[in-house]
């Protein structure tokens, strides 16, 4: 639920809820959570190369933990055989069909970094977003959660747009302008750490002041309505 700050609560999976202290390094289950790292996710090859870099370079079994942080859509429209129709205009059991199947293709994305997380033996676990928005999304997690350290994967030809001086931002290159200065933002491309852009550079407006919230997660973390847009549940369930 949204609280007078604009920040979210976040809920644990055994039933308890605890809002979340900017200021603090320590999380709801009272560990210190300061050595975590998150990584943006989504199913491109760009993050599979910013979950092995974390891995490779940041991240070890003895100093702490990775967040996959992975922000999807919200459902307006359900496919049917006449076509694209609004969630109102089909029946419940259409649109249950259809959000289990995007929630079966978000497993086995994921599964994949779970898998490479295991493989060197680093605890992990995943933050599922529903926003259309996903800088705004992001950004806003930072926030929510005190987020000290974030890695986003980038394509090559972003960077090569970045070079052309195309006006048009990268999803990276968002996240770390309007990322909290606290928060340190990599960009990983291939394999290998790349130069941010200038966060004193000409940004885009804000995605903080945008009009979308961080939204509820899904599966066992779920928590409310599936259609609110202000509630960030997840369990620190470790594999």
């Amino acid at each position: 639920m949204q609280n007078g700050d604009g920040l979210c609560e976040i809920e644990e999976e055994r039933d308890q809820t605890s809002s979340v202290n900017g200021d603090s390094a320590f999380g709801i289950d009272g560990a210190d959570h300061s050595n975590d790292v998150y990584v943006a996710v989504g199913g491109g090859p760009s993050s599979v190369d910013a979950v092995a870099w974390a891995l490779r370079h940041v991240v070890t079994p003895l100093t702490g933990a990775v967040y996959l942080v992975h922000v999807f859509p919200e459902v307006h429209y359900i496919p049917t055989p006449l076509g694209k129709l609004r969630k109102s205009q089909v029946s419940a059991e259409q649109i249950e069909s259809y959000m289990s199947q995007e929630r079966r293709k978000r497993r086995d994305m994921l599964g994949k970094y779970l898998n490479m997380c295991q493989a060197y033996q680093v605890q992990a676990e995943t933050l599922l977003i529903e926003s259309d928005i996903i800088t705004k999304a992001v950004v806003d997690l930072i926030q929510v959660l005190n987020i000290k350290s974030l890695i986003v994967g980038t394509s090559k030809s972003s960077l090569r747009s970045r070079k052309k001086g195309s006006s048009s931002s990268s999803k990276a290159d968002q996240i770390y302008k309007n990322a909290p200065m606290y928060c340190e933002v990599k960009i990983v491309c291939e394999g290998s750490e790349v130069s941010p852009i200038d966060r004193t550079a000409a940004a885009t407006p804000s995605p903080v002041h945008g009009n979308s919230n961080v939204a509820t997660l899904e599966g066992p973390m779920a928590c409310g309505d599936e259609d609110s847009s202000s509630c960030t549940c997840f369990s620190r369930k470790f594999i």
